[in-house]
């Protein structure tokens, strides 16, 4: 669903289009891209966004799932105002902001998803139990670690839970950088990508 501000039908949003505040965290573009893929968004899925942040990956959710919802949920009512207006900003009109705390929150959400990512939050483990609660089946969960406990609550929760075609991926980006007079590569923090599927 192309935008004026984002003409395109292709992921990949630069991160200066969006809007932000300090302190917040926010996926770079190419680990949106990341993302996204392991996603296997559909036009009409229906997704939730765990722990949206600056909400990047909710806004490209909603622009590619231009007849289903995103629901983003953030727990800090600053951070959840900052989300709506990168929604104002794309012109996106299915997606939902929830200011709650999973996992407490997400049993009151009427719209059950097709597809899950948990970009973080204090008690992941239990986040992903309820999660897995209301996935439907043949679903997709996509969660994100930035540590190697994160890591190791996530892996334990995907086996506990059964997860069925798991990958795991980690990323190694560098971009392009000026200082001073040089150009010269600099790293994008690394992160875990962790997927797969319920099947029923």
């Amino acid at each position: 669903m192309p935008t004026p501000l984002w003409s395109y039908v292709s992921p990949g949003i630069p991160d200066d289009l969006f809007e932000r505040l300090p302190g917040i965290p926010m996926s770079p573009r190419e680990i949106r891209l990341l993302l996204i893929s392991y996603l296997r968004l559909e036009s009409d899925s229906i997704v939730w966004d765990i722990g949206a942040g600056t909400g990047t990956v909710a806004v490209e959710a909603g622009l590619l799932c231009s007849m289903g919802r995103v629901i983003a949920i953030e727990r800090d009512e600053e951070v959840a105002s900052l989300i709506r207006r990168n929604c104002d900003r794309f012109g996106l009109t299915n997606l939902t902001v929830i200011e709650g705390s999973a996992p407490e929150c997400l049993g009151a959400i009427a719209d059950k998803p097709h597809r899950v990512c948990v970009e973080g939050g204090r008690f992941i483990k239990s986040i992903m139990q309820e999660v897995w609660r209301h996935l439907l089946p043949n679903g997709r969960i996509v969660a994100t670690a930035a540590n190697l406990e994160s890591l190791y609550q996530i892996s334990e929760s995907f086996s506990e839970l059964q997860v069925r075609n798991v990958e795991v991926v980690q990323s190694a980006i560098n971009r392009l950088e000026k200082r001073g007079t040089n150009q010269t590569l600099a790293a994008v923090d690394p992160i875990f990508v962790l997927s797969g599927e319920k099947l029923n």
